[in-house]
């Protein structure tokens, strides 16, 4: 982490800091031990990461069990995909959910196309939405 505690959003280390926070929320959430569920999100003109994936990550639920995995392939499929321009996610990143611009960026991204969602999205969790304002407080 930087020396102000926060993670370059977009990196590696981001990714693992934010799927650590989904596996804590999904824990803390009590998930049915027959609960399946998937999510990928990528960025559509993001970098590819060390480990040969795309930016982007993909989380899991198994059988109960909540695990994540950073990097994403293009083709990559899940119960819910999110594919979001690296800008978007940036800006979505450093804005809290009941920040007026939060939702106004938001809208603005899906009638641009700069994100896109694939999916049934009445199966995402409220543990899962409750997570956005912790992230943008560990993002720099």
């Amino acid at each position: 982490m930087s020396t102000s505690g926060k993670l370059p959003q977009g990196s590696a280390a981001w990714f693992d800091m934010l799927g650590t926070l989904m596996c804590e929320a999904a824990l803390r959430a009590g998930l049915a031990p027959d609960e399946n569920w998937s999510l990928v999100e990528r960025y559509t003109d993001g970098a590819t990461l060390p480990n040969g994936r795309g930016q982007g990550i993909r989380f899991d639920i198994v059988n109960g069990l909540p695990s994540y995995r950073i990097g994403v392939h293009t083709d990559e499929h899940a119960d819910v995909v999110i594919e979001v321009s690296a800008a978007v996610a940036r800006e979505l990143n450093l804005l809290y959910t009941d920040d007026p611009a939060y939702g106004a960026a938001l809208d603005r991204a899906k009638q641009t196309g700069q994100i896109a969602m694939e999916g049934d999205l009445s199966r995402i969790p409220d543990w899962f939405t409750a997570i956005h304002d912790p992230l943008v407080d560990r993002t720099a």
